[in-house]
């Protein structure tokens, strides 16, 4: 490895402004393995897949069906 190393042409990262947040989150058994295997077939982590779901659920202010039976 190098000693030094120049970074005066580098540019700040994008994406840093956006970081996420760790939070413990109780999931049905039967809805992670529903994300695991769709996560599977499309190549990505199955939590990614799921804070996909969810941020674009939430860009588009979808509302929650609940029916209680």
């Amino acid at each position: 490895m190098r000693k030094l190393y120049d970074f005066s042409d580098s540019t700040k990262n994008p994406y840093a402004n956006r970081s996420k947040k760790q939070i413990a989150v109780r999931i049905d058994e039967d809805t992670i393995d529903y994300f695991k295997e769709m996560a599977e077939t499309k190549g990505i982590p199955y939590q990614s897949l799921i804070n996909l779901y969810l941020r674009d659920s939430a860009a588009d202010n979808k509302e929650l069906k609940t029916k209680w039976e």
